[in-house]
């Protein structure tokens, strides 16, 4: 197993985020819970990184430069990340495959202010919009080499929905830690229905 997540009985196993298969591994019973539709999780994202586009504008350059306590990058490079994220789930489904390396990714030279992030974010969500416009559902159904091990295309567009919407909320606390005032209040709206974790950091 080249790392967890990953489930070993005797001489049979299980890798990757898969659940259902650990459970008939163990021998237990389990019912996943109910998901989003790959239309709603598609809408979803692009609201999440609508409202991170709007809000990481408000940024100037000094406080992009700011490294949190919380976090091992400077506020541009998360900002730039949930980009990233979102984008991944789009290369990922061209490449079939998601390294980790994807998302160690830092913002580029020349990304200086909130406006350069934002800008990039316009062209992403641009991106990830026409793939899903000319996805059919056979898309979904896929299976992907996740650098955590295989996952179905459907149970990765979840996990990335939830990833981007789990880092704008980081940056509505740090947005507050800075006096920045949001484009509007983060709805618990956006987040339901979503495995998000319950801790922001």
């Amino acid at each position: 197993m080249p790392r967890v997540p990953a489930v070993a009985v005797a001489d049979r196993a299980v890798h990757g985020w898969n659940p259902q298969g650990y459970a008939e591994l163990l021998g237990v019973p389990y019912k996943a819970a109910a998901q989003l539709t790959p239309p709603e999780l598609a809408a979803r994202i692009d609201r999440i990184l609508e409202i991170a586009q709007a809000l990481l504008g408000r940024f100037d350059t000094a406080q992009l430069d700011i490294v949190p306590p919380e976090r091992k990058r400077t506020i541009r490079d998360l900002g730039y990340h949930v980009f990233r994220v979102g984008l991944s789930f789009i290369d990922a489904m061209d490449q079939g495959r998601l390294p980790e390396t994807w998302f160690d990714e830092r913002a580029p030279q020349g990304m200086d202010d909130g406006g350069d992030v934002a800008r990039w974010g316009a062209l992403v969500r641009g991106r990830i919009a026409g793939w899903f416009e000319g996805a059919g559902p056979e898309e979904f159904e896929r299976v992907v080499d996740v650098y955590y091990g295989p996952q179905g295309a459907h149970d990765l567009l979840e996990r990335t929905t939830w990833h981007c919407g789990q880092h704008l909320r980081q940056l509505y606390v740090l947005a507050e830690r800075l006096n920045i005032a949001p484009p509007a209040p983060l709805s618990p709206e956006l987040f339901r229905e979503l495995p998000i974790p319950d801790a922001i950091w």
